[in-house]
C-alpha cells in the first residue's frame, strides 16, 4: 500500500508541475520538477527511493531513447551525421581528457582516472531536457537537429568512457588500445543488434497478422515491452543498450512508414499511448533527480572535511570549463567543418552560444554518477565517491538554470522592443488567436449548426479583416473589394428574380417589391447615408400606415399571406447569392467572402424563423456553445504562443483581457436575444 501512495503521490506531482509551467511558462518543467522533487525529499514524510541506476537505465532512458528514435528525422541525422559525431564522439572524449585534468588540478584529492570518469558522466546531455527548454525558443532546424542527435549518440559514447575510467579506478589498469577497440566493439554491435532485434520484433508481428490477430491491445502491448526486452537482452551481452534502443526506433519508423496495411485504429493508439507513457516517464525522471538532491547535499554539507564554499566554487568553475569547451569546440568544428557545406550556414556567435547553453546535462549524469562502486579491488573506499556525485548534481542544476535564464535573452534579442515591433507582435498574435477559432468552428461544424457556424466565423473574419488593415491604403483597397462582391452577390439576386419573372413563378407587383429591397441594399453598400434617410422615411411611412389606415381581417390576411411569399421569395434570392460567392470564392479572398456568405446565412435563418413563427433561442443556444469553443480555442493558442517565447507577458495579459471583453459582451447579447 505504501508503494502505491508513494506511486500516487509522483503522479500527482508531474501534473502539478504542468499546472504550475501554465502560469510559469518561462521556468521550463524539468526545473519545476526537480524543485518539487527536492521539496518532497526535504518534508518530514520519510520519503526514500534509493536510486537503482540499473533499474533506472532500464525502466526510463530505454523507453524514452526509443521513443526519440521512433520520432528523430532519419533524412536529417544522416545528413548531419558529421557534425552530430563531432560532438556526439569527438567532444566527448575531449571533455573526458580536459575536463579530467582540470578536475584533478582543482581537486588533487579524486585521482586522475576518478577525475576521467566524473568528466565523462558530466558528457552526456539529455535530450529530454534540451526539448523542455528549446521548445520555447526558436533554434533553427538545423541546429536542433544536430541538438537531437547528439542528445541520442553522446549518451552511449560518455557512458562508455565512464565505465572504463571507472574500471581504471578501481583496478589501477587502463588501456587506451583496449578501450578504443572494446569501444568500437560495443557501439556497432549495440546499433546492429538493436536493429536485429527490432526487425525480429516487427516479424513478430506481422506473423500474428497474418494470423487473423488485429487485436490492438496485443500489437501495443509488444511495441510498449520493445524497448525494454532489447535494452535488457543487449546490456546482458554487455554491448550498448543505450544505441540499441535508438537503432530500434528508427527500424520502427522505417516499418511504419513502409507499411501500407489499414491498421489506422494501432496507429491512433499507440500515438496516445506513447504521449502518456513519455509524459509521465519524463516526469518521474527529474522528481527522482530531485529526491536525489537533499541526500547528496546533506552528505557533503554535513561532512565535516569539505568546505561547503570551496565545493560549490568547484561546481561553477566545472561548469563554466563544460559550457567554455562546448563553444570552442563548436566554433572550432563549424568553421573547419559545416563550411565545406554549402547548406550549412557559418553561424553567429548568439546561434553558437545557444547550442552551446542548449547542452544541458541530466538524468543520464546522475544515474551514472549512482553506478559508481562504494569500494576498489582492494577494499578501500572509492575515492571522493560523494563528492563526484554532489558536483554532478550541481552541474545538472546549473546547465538548466543557465539554459531557463539565457536561452529566452537570446531569443528575445532577435525580436526586438521597440513599439512598433511590440505592436506588430500584438497584431500577430491576435490574428493567429482568431485562425485557432475558427479552426475550432470549422471542426465542430455539422448539418445542425452550419448557420450558426458560419454565422459565428463571419463574426471572427470580421475582426479578422479589421486586424490586417494595416494601412490606409490597405483599408481602402479592402473596402472597395468588399463593396465590389457585395454588389455582385446583389446582382446575383437580381438575375435570380429575373429569371422567376421570366417562368412566370412570381406575379408583377411581388417582383417590383423584391427589386425595390435589392435597391435599396445596392444603395446601403454604395452610399450608407442615403440608405439611413431611406430607412427612416420607410419606418415613417409605415408608422404613419398603421395609424391612418383602418384594419382589414381580409387585408391583413392577404397581406400575411403576401409577407410569406416574400420571406420564401427572399430566403431563394439569398441563397443563390451565396451559391455565386462560393463559385467565385478562392483561398486568396475567402476572409471577405466568408464575411458576406455568413451575413447572408444569418438573414436566412432570420427569414426562416419569422415564417415558422419561432423565437432564436436554439439557434442562439448554437451560436452560445461554438462562441465557447472557440474562446477556449483563443486561450490554449495565446497560451501556446507564450510558452514558445512568440510574445511576451504583456501582449498575453492585453488580449486576454480583449478575449474576455469579447465574450462578455456576446454572451451577453445572446442572453438578451434568449430571454
Amino acid at each position: 500500500m505504501e508503494f502505491f501512495l508513494l506511486i500516487l503521490l509522483l503522479l500527482i506531482i508531474i501534473g502539478l508541475s504542468s499546472f504550475i509551467n501554465h502560469f510559469l511558462p518561462f521556468i521550463p518543467v524539468p526545473l519545476i520538477q526537480i524543485a518539487l522533487g527536492v521539496l518532497l525529499a526535504s518534508l518530514p514524510l520519510g520519503i526514500h527511493i534509493p536510486m537503482d541506476p540499473e533499474l533506472f537505465f532500464v525502466l526510463f532512458i530505454a523507453p524514452l531513447l526509443f521513443h526519440d528514435g521512433k520520432n528523430v528525422s532519419r533524412q536529417e541525422l544522416w545528413k548531419l551525421r558529421k557534425p552530430i559525431l563531432l560532438l556526439a564522439l569527438g567532444l566527448v572524449f575531449v571533455t573526458v581528457f580536459a575536463i579530467g585534468y582540470l578536475i584533478h588540478w582543482l581537486i588533487p584529492s579524486i585521482p586522475l582516472p576518478a577525475a576521467f570518469a566524473l568528466a565523462a558522466i558530466l558528457s552526456p546531455t539529455d535530450v529530454v531536457a534540451v526539448g523542455a527548454i528549446s521548445s520555447r525558443v526558436k533554434i533553427p532546424k538545423t541546429l536542433m537537429h544536430v541538438l537531437e542527435g547528439e542528445g541520442l549518440m553522446n549518451d552511449a559514447s560518455g557512458l562508455v568512457a565512464f565505465k572504463f575510467a571507472v574500471a581504471a579506478t578501481v583496478t589501477g589498469f587502463f588501456s587506451l588500445a583496449e578501450a578504443s577497440w572494446s569501444f568500437i566493439v560495443i557501439a556497432i554491435g549495440g546499433l546492429a543488434c538493436g536493429a536485429i532485434l527490432a526487425f525480429l520484433i516487427i516479424q513478430l508481428k506481422i506473423f500474428i497478422r497474418r494470423l487473423g490477430m488485429e487485436d490492438v491491445t496485443i500489437h501495443m502491448l509488444i511495441q510498449l515491452l520493445t524497448p525494454f526486452v532489447i535494452f535488457y537482452i543487449i546490456e546482458h551481452f554487455h554491448l550498448s543498450g543505450i544505441l540499441s534502443v535508438v537503432a530500434a526506433g528508427i527500424v520502427h519508423t522505417i516499418y511504419r512508414d513502409r507499411d501500407r496495411s489499414p491498421a489506422m485504429q494501432l496507429q491512433v493508439v499507440s500515438q496516445s499511448t506513447w504521449t502518456v507513457l513519455i509524459y509521465i516517464l519524463n516526469g518521474l525522471v527529474f522528481v527522482l533527480l530531485g529526491l536525489q538532491i537533499p541526500s547528496v547535499t546533506n552528505e557533503i554539507f554535513k561532512n565535516p572535511l569539505f568546505n561547503n564554499w570551496e565545493v560549490s566554487k568547484y561546481i561553477v568553475i566545472i561548469t563554466a570549463a563544460l559550457l567554455l569547451l562546448r563553444f570552442l569546440w563548436i566554433y572550432g568544428a563549424w568553421k573547419w567543418v559545416w563550411a565545406f557545406k554549402k547548406q550549412f550556414q557559418k553561424p553567429s556567435i548568439k546561434a553558437i552560444g545557444t547550442i552551446t547553453i542548449s547542452g544541458v546535462r541530466g538524468a543520464v549524469t546522475l544515474a551514472g554518477a549512482f553506478t559508481i562502486p562504494y569500494v576498489l579491488a582492494d577494499g578501500s573506499p572509492f575515492p571522493e565517491r560523494a563528492l563526484i556525485i554532489f558536483i554532478a548534481a550541481g552541474v545538472i542544476l546549473i546547465t538548466l538554470i543557465v539554459a531557463s535564464i539565457f536561452l529566452p535573452i537570446l531569443a528575445r534579442t532577435e525580436k526586438g522592443n521597440t513599439e512598433e515591433q511590440r505592436e506588430e507582435m500584438e497584431r500577430s498574435a491576435m490574428i493567429q488567436t482568431i485562425d485557432a477559432a475558427i479552426r475550432s468552428i470549422r471542426e465542430l461544424m455539422n448539418d445542425d449548426n452550419r448557420e450558426a457556424a458560419v454565422s459565428v466565423i463571419a463574426t471572427y473574419n470580421q475582426i479578422r479583416n479589421r486586424l490586417n488593415n494595416v494601412s490606409d491604403e490597405y483599408s481602402k483597397k479592402l473596402k472597395l473589394v468588399e463593396t465590389e462582391i457585395r454588389m455582385k452577390a446583389l446582382e446575383a439576386e437580381v438575375h435570380y428574380i429575373e429569371e422567376m419573372k421570366n417562368t412566370g413563378q412570381i406575379d408583377r407587383e411581388t417582383a417590383y417589391l423584391t427589386e425595390e429591397h435589392v435597391q435599396r441594399m445596392m444603395i446601403a453598400v454604395t452610399n450608407r447615408m442615403h440608405y439611413r434617410r431611406l430607412f427612416i422615411w420607410s419606418l415613417i411611412k409605415r408608422s404613419m400606415y398603421k395609424l391612418f389606415v383602418p384594419k382589414n381581417e381580409e387585408q391583413l390576411k392577404y397581406r400575411q399571406e403576401k409577407s410569406k411569399k416574400l420571406i420564401k421569395l427572399k430566403v431563394n434570392m439569398a441563397k443563390a447569392a451565396i451559391q455565386y460567392l462560393k463559385e467565385q470564392m478562392t483561398p486568396e479572398n475567402e476572409h471577405i467572402y466568408l464575411v458576406i456568405i455568413g451575413e447572408y446565412n444569418e438573414m436566412i435563418m432570420k427569414f426562416k424563423l419569422a415564417k415558422k413563427g419561432a423565437d432564436f433561442s436554439q439557434y442562439i443556444e448554437l451560436q452560445r456553445e461554438l462562441r465557447a469553443k472557440a474562446f477556449q480555442a483563443e486561450r490554449d493558442e495565446i497560451q501556446n504562443l507564450y510558452e514558445e517565447g512568440e510574445i511576451t507577458i504583456d501582449v498575453i495579459r492585453k488580449i486576454r483581457k480583449q478575449i474576455n471583453i469579447r465574450e462578455a459582451y456576446w454572451m451577453e447579447e445572446n442572453s438578451v436575444h434568449v430571454h
